[in-house]
């Protein structure tokens, strides 16, 4: 199994709706349109390369040399511009095989590198299980819980709050 991964193009449009409308849902934030269109992928695509290196970076998760998944770490502004936020997602079928946590580990020395930041953060749902693996297997810390943080089909969940320094990647 090998993955790598590469900056969106234009030519990834049709990738991109295929995985967001074969993703599993569950602990995935309400801001990914459902069902995912070719319109919603030109602007994710346009988004990720005008920010590219400056606020963000936005990376297709390539397995095997196929288009997966999603991966973005994203600055945050003000009295936080030294933090960032990681997210991700992968189509369902590409779960529970070591892919994320590999992406991840690429993208915390990318981001690091690229983007005047000290600090990147992640959140998940409570239940989340399987992310938080992801996290801690690259070394992210649980910092701490924000009780009934989140609302989701109807549901409210606990918010864990993970992050990683600088310092602490290699």
């Amino acid at each position: 199994m090998s993955v790598e991964l590469r900056p969106w193009t234009d030519q990834d449009y049709e990738a991109l709706v295929h995985i967001c409308n074969h993703i599993d849902r569950t602990y995935l934030s309400d801001t990914i349109p459902n069902p995912y269109h070719l319109e919603d992928a030109k602007e994710y695509i346009a988004i990720a390369n005008q920010s590219e290196g400056q606020t963000g970076i936005y990376r297709a998760i390539l397995n095997d040399g196929k288009i997966v998944g999603n991966i973005s770490v994203v600055k945050k502004k003000d009295i936080r511009k030294k933090d960032s936020e990681l997210g991700y997602y992968l189509g369902k079928e590409f779960c529970s095989r070591g892919i994320m946590t590999e992406a991840v580990r690429q993208i915390l020395l990318l981001s690091f590198n690229r983007l005047d930041i000290i600090r990147i953060s992640a959140y998940t749902f409570a239940e989340n299980i399987a992310s938080q693996r992801v996290l801690e297997k690259n070394g992210f810390i649980k910092e701490g819980i924000a009780r009934n943080s989140f609302f989701k089909n109807n549901q409210i969940h606990d918010e864990f709050l993970f992050s990683i320094l600088k310092e602490g990647v290699k």
